[in-house]
């Protein structure tokens, strides 16, 4: 991981990176890290976890030197309502580490979500808004993906537990692709879109996808979602019925079950016999 972020200025000059990471990153080594390899960054905070920064922040409070501002969204029914202060100290420990705090409520309803950020880019009221996108942006991740690939039918855990050496991470390598795949079909194809839409959702419709698998020899993704799409009729079964002898090749009562009560379809199977 640190040979990556010494690369990451090397393989691509021309791009700015921002990194957004959870509250255990917001440490002094780690921002130190992003600093020395010139990465923005965006961490989540928490008072739990950052008790002298949280301290801090009230401190700069008491002085004036904290802004508070409110945006309203009337459209969506939401305010957003910001904290944000510049130049505060991580921790007690490590006070030449300086970050801009940001701290974050969003309002609709009986709803209030409430988080909070440090970051190393300036904090105003013309740009707090979107480095809280930004912030936010690792749970549109963590939605969209792991939750996708956990809940949603892909059956991923955190310990996928096949296998002594490598055989977890080619599984995990292997779903990671197929999700690649369905992510390009839920962007571009329209067929997959319909038939997502029709079916109400993901789960529902790898389950109906594995029953095609099962029952028919397709010879196309586009044959299997249009028959998802338009459905399939099954033929009625037929059945080969022996009228050599009126009476069935084997006894209506197995040995195995003389001496007790028979299954409970053995009064089925007894009556279509007779």
């Amino acid at each position: 991981m640190e040979a990556r972020r010494e690369l990451l200025p090397q393989d691509h000059p021309h791009l700015k990176f921002i990194v957004t990471e959870d509250s255990l990153s917001a440490n002094a080594p780690h921002i130190q890290t992003l600093h020395d390899h010139q990465l923005h960054y965006i961490l989540g905070v928490k008072a739990g976890d950052h008790a002298y920064l949280f301290q801090q922040v009230q401190a700069a409070e008491h002085s004036g030197r904290v802004t508070a501002y409110e945006r309203h969204d009337r459209a969506a029914g939401l305010v957003h309502r910001f904290r944000l202060v510049n130049d505060v100290p991580l921790n007690a420990s490590n006070a030449a580490i300086r970050v801009n705090f940001i701290e974050y409520w969003e309002m609709g309803g009986d709803k209030v979500q409430h988080c909070s950020w440090v970051a190393d880019l300036r904090v105003t009221q013309r740009n707090v808004y979107h480095l809280m996108r930004g912030g936010r942006a690792r749970w549109k991740i963590e939605n969209e993906t792991f939750n996708t690939l956990k809940n949603q039918g892909d059956h991923f855990e955190h310990n996928y537990g096949h296998g002594e050496q490598h055989l977890s991470v080619v599984f995990a390598t292997m779903m990671m692709l197929a999700f690649l795949v369905d992510q390009t079909q839920q962007c571009c194809c329209a067929l997959f879109q319909a038939v997502w839409a029709k079916l109400g959702s993901k789960r529902l419709l790898w389950e109906r996808m594995r029953a095609l698998f099962y029952d028919y020899a397709l010879a196309s993704m586009r044959q299997r979602l249009e028959a998802l799409f338009d459905g399939l009729k099954k033929p009625n079964p037929s059945f080969a019925l022996d009228s050599s002898s009126s009476r069935p090749r084997f006894p209506l009562r197995p040995r195995a079950i003389e001496s007790g009560d028979p299954p409970s379809w053995w009064g089925i199977y007894a009556s279509i016999a007779r």
